[in-house]
């Protein structure tokens, strides 16, 4: 975390790998909230569906804007790791979204106004994610940092 503050290339980094994250969070919340609005599927499929996409968005823009310089390892290797990394990820996210959900709903359900889009299940769902979305970028950061792109200097 010290280099991230300390050096600038590395804070560069970070404040790409967080732009990324900001438009890999758009394809995961746009895709979790197609499938659970609009198909009625659970939370945990559609948000392990919202990943997934999220994740192949995330390793482009990774490769090719916030790591550019790092191409001693190949695609296929590096895509690999990045995809560990993510599916450990996805282990931290799986019981936050499972657990997390049903107290989020009480707590919107006192919400006064009933709008058919935006009710207390809406809140739940995005809150839920959301929280999930920030704990595990932190992990995928410093994992993919350290291990996925080591070959950065």
């Amino acid at each position: 975390m010290t280099a991230v503050l300390i050096n600038p290339r590395e804070r560069i980094r970070f404040l790409r790998f967080a732009a990324v994250g900001v438009i890999g969070a758009i394809v995961d919340f746009g895709v979790m909230n197609l499938l659970t609005h609009l198909f009625r599927i659970p939370l945990i499929i559609a948000g392990t569906v919202s990943f997934i996409a999220a994740v192949l968005s995330n390793f482009t823009w990774n490769r090719f804007w916030t790591y550019p310089d790092s191409r001693s390892k190949s695609v296929p290797r590096q895509l690999f790791e990045f995809t560990i990394v993510n599916a450990a990820g996805l282990l931290i996210r799986v019981p936050i979204l499972a657990f997390l959900e049903r107290p989020l709903f009480s707590f919107f359900s006192w919400l006064p106004v009933r709008l058919s889009f935006f009710s207390p299940e809406f809140f739940a769902k995005n809150g839920t994610l959301a929280i999930a979305v920030v704990i595990v970028m932190f992990w995928n950061f410093f994992a993919n940092r350290y291990w996925t792109y080591s070959d950065v200097k």
